[in-house]
């Protein structure tokens, strides 16, 4: 009988199956690795003391008093996660239509990376510079009428992005996209002697469904007025975010970024092919939670599912990735698990 069937197989001389036979084989042609070299966490920031507030839209996520952030940027640190990303939910009633908390050198944001920075001086600390989270209309820029100002925006950005840097913020990240921001940001950092400040562009940040859970984070989800596709990407471009791209790196960005993340591969992929830039995604609130939301329904393995997003970014070409799950993959990688 097994000499029949030998008689009958086809000879195969390649059996790509060989390789994965063994989980040692498989970790030895593996093409891409997660490490927590990768990860940036992004930390949600609300006034109090010893606050920790859950974000009804985000499971497992809250927000965090500076007392509070200030342990968890020491977690990160000792998980070797080398950055944070920093977002404010403003009081109601400090926000109002030109978003001038943003321009107050004692805000929320401001005190929260000055008392990082003590506590923890070699975590690497992101500010977003935008106006969205102070202003009472939920758009990224001052308004007349229904219209978003540019260059009128793009001036305040330079203010909030100076007065960051002043606390000691590490890398600038504009995720307004106004035209012509980065270009400022830099002047500007650069006449006040912050020429050793980055900027990590938001290059191409489209007008997603996927970021409600981030605006129900930073409180804008019900403030927000209108929608914001008169400056965000339209979801069915691509070659805009060449353009996008290369226009912000001309500016003198660092590295550029893509938000959304997973329904944006193709994007990372051509970004990092066409420029050769450091290369970053936002895996956004919105995929953060339908992951999470399909585990705890018990319809998809969470913990795998995680992870094989997380893998997704670095096969298409990102360098590093903003996540919500950091913290939970650095504990897996410190642990031996991945």
């Amino acid at each position: 009988m097994l000499k029949s069937y030998e008689q009958t197989s086809l000879h195969l001389s390649h059996r790509l199956r060989r390789n994965r036979k063994q989980e040692w084989s498989r970790n030895l042609v593996r093409e891409h690795r997660l490490n927590a070299a990768d990860l940036i966490w992004p930390l949600f920031i609300i006034e109090g003391e010893n606050v920790r507030q859950p974000v009804a839209s985000m499971p497992a996520v809250e927000r965090y008093s500076i007392d509070q952030a200030v342990i968890e940027a020491e977690k990160a640190a000792q998980l070797s996660i080398p950055a944070i990303a920093l977002f404010p939910y403003v009081s109601p009633s400090l926000r109002d239509t030109t978003g001038s908390e943003a321009l107050k050198p004692n805000n929320l944001i401001c005190r929260t990376i000055s008392a990082i920075k003590k506590a923890v001086p070699d975590i690497g600390i992101i500010c977003d510079v935008a106006l969205d989270p102070y202003t009472s209309h939920g758009h990224d820029g001052l308004l007349d009428g229904e219209i978003v100002l540019n260059d009128e925006t793009v001036a305040l950005l330079v203010q909030q992005a100076l007065l960051q840097a002043e606390a000691g913020a590490d890398i600038i990240a504009p995720s307004d996209m106004m035209d012509g921001r980065v270009g400022a940001i830099r002047q500007g950092l650069d006449a006040q002697g912050f020429e050793n400040v980055q900027i990590m562009s938001y290059a191409a940040k489209y007008a997603s469904a996927f970021y409600g859970p981030f605006r129900d984070a930073i409180g804008t989800q019900t403030v927000l007025t209108g929608d914001k596709k008169t400056y965000q990407m339209d979801p069915a471009n691509s070659d805009e975010a060449i353009r996008e791209t290369a226009m912000d790196i001309d500016e003198g960005a660092d590295m550029v970024m893509i938000k959304p993340g997973l329904p944006y591969l193709d994007i990372i992929r051509r970004i990092k092919d066409t420029f050769g830039m450091p290369t970053f995604a936002y895996q956004v609130s919105g995929e953060y939670a339908m992951i999470e939301a399909a585990a705890r329904n018990g319809w998809i393995d969470g913990e795998k599912a995680m992870v094989e997003s997380l893998i997704a970014f670095k096969r298409a070409g990102a360098d590093g990735i903003l996540t919500y799950y950091a913290p939970r993959i650095a504990r897996m990688l410190k642990e031996g698990r991945l």
